[in-house]
């Protein structure tokens, strides 16, 4: 009898196994603040017109057109702004104060981004990181502007 129950317990948790990652990977990392003109959030297959209010997810892509621009505030009070013409991905996000574990890995591929920190670039400066196709950016100050522009031809 005593097995019987063990093996029950077990299974059940083994069936909630799936769902516990399912929640986590789709948590709300931040909130866009400001959209105007063409902005974008791209989630797998899906793309929507950002608007203030809209929640963002790890994983999620942020884009502009010519005319748009796009405000977003992360969990850890963090704010990035991303100019006309961008595309930047938000690769991870992790933010638990009091486990002490952090992490901000983003993707500019184009257009321009200013980057203020919050409690990540400030607890854990090294946990945050931007990449661009030809650096990465290493947070050590409270904030940045950087500028993606075409691979020159050399």
């Amino acid at each position: 009898m005593k097995i019987t129950v063990i093996v029950a317990i077990l299974l059940c948790a083994l069936c909630l196994l799936p769902a516990a990652d399912a929640a986590f990977a789709g948590e709300t990392i931040g909130v866009v603040r400001t959209a105007s003109g063409a902005a974008t959030v791209t989630r797998g297959e899906k793309t929507v017109p950002a608007a203030p209010g809209l929640k963002v997810m790890a994983g999620d892509t942020l884009g502009t057109g010519r005319d748009g621009s796009l405000g977003v505030i992360l969990r850890d009070d963090s704010s990035l702004s991303i100019g006309p013409g961008s595309r930047l991905v938000l690769r991870r996000f992790l933010f638990s104060s009091p486990e002490g574990k952090f992490d901000l890995v983003a993707s500019i591929t184009r257009g321009t981004m200013a980057y203020l920190s919050g409690l990540i670039g400030k607890l854990a400066p090294e946990k945050a990181r931007f990449e661009t196709p030809t650096a990465t950016i290493g947070i050590r100050g409270t904030r940045f502007a950087v500028k993606v522009g075409e691979p020159s031809a050399r």
